[in-house]
């Protein structure tokens, strides 16, 4: 499996959601194994990616959004797949979600090996292999502090608990923004776009992993709000974390010190 395995993937999502027009259908087909509604474009697209990596015959773990876990051994690699990362965005006709994948071929994060997303809106790709960098439609990228606009972005599903937390951080942003696609804002940080991202509340691994992976070979700066590696933890379907990544050191340390101030 490689990276162009997993665009061809990407490709044939983009064709598809293109044509289903998600925001014309918001019924609800139940709860899936995250816990969060299942609507029809999660689980076209869940379908579209299980069944290409099944023809495919790799022997593979994998932990999915809709499905959840399926094991076949401890040695395969595993895939980390969120079919649609920003599903009220595609059902409310907001343009802004995506597909995210990842590969490991071990039990932790820093196992992490291929990481792909794609915009399902625009088709703009973003990928990372492990010790050979991020790449932005084709090109490489490296993240880099440019100017003095700080651009916040943060992700919540409890807005109202989640701002107190990370309120102070505002005194440094220039903007604040909450897109509703945690893949995608590590993507677009990734590549400069955003300074900070911060989710003040636990993200769970299919909504980071591939985003994870092409921020860390970008050069970003990635912890808990703690400021503890997220390297070690395990790649299972209950992992969860709260997530700080920013453009720099200075600016991650500065970003610590103050949503930690009691």
């Amino acid at each position: 499996m490689d990276i162009e395995f997993l665009r061809n993937i990407g490709h044939r999502l983009l064709k598809e959601v293109s044509n289903y027009k998600p925001q014309f259908n918001k019924t609800s087909l139940g709860y899936g194994a995250s816990g969060d509604i299942t609507y029809p474009i999660d689980k076209m697209a869940e379908d579209i990616i299980i069944e290409s990596l099944e023809k495919a015959g790799f022997d593979i773990n994998y932990i999915t959004e809709e499905r959840g876990i399926k094991k076949i051994d401890g040695n395969s690699i595993t895939v980390i797949i969120d079919p649609i990362d920003g599903s009220k965005n595609a059902i409310s006709g907001v343009p802004f979600f995506s597909s995210s994948i990842a590969v490991a071929d071990g039990n932790e994060l820093k196992n992490l090996k291929l990481g792909y997303i794609i915009n399902l809106v625009n088709g703009d790709e973003f990928w990372a292999k492990r010790g050979e960098g991020a790449f932005f439609n084709g090109e490489k990228i490296k993240v880099e502090e440019k100017g003095k606009s700080i651009i916040v972005a943060f992700e919540a599903s409890n807005p109202h608990e989640a701002i107190k937390k990370i309120f102070p951080l505002f005194k440094i942003a220039s903007r604040v923004r909450c897109f509703g696609s945690t893949a995608l804002d590590l993507a677009y940080l990734s590549k400069g776009a955003l300074s900070i991202f911060i989710t003040p509340f636990p993200s769970r691994i299919f909504d980071f992993s591939a985003g994870i992976l092409i921020a860390k070979e970008s050069k970003a700066l990635i912890t808990d709000l703690n400021g503890n590696s997220i390297e070690e933890l395990p790649i299972v379907f209950e992992t969860k974390t709260t997530l700080l990544v920013s453009l720099s050191e200075s600016l991650h340390k500065r970003s610590l010190e103050l949503i930690n101030l009691k």
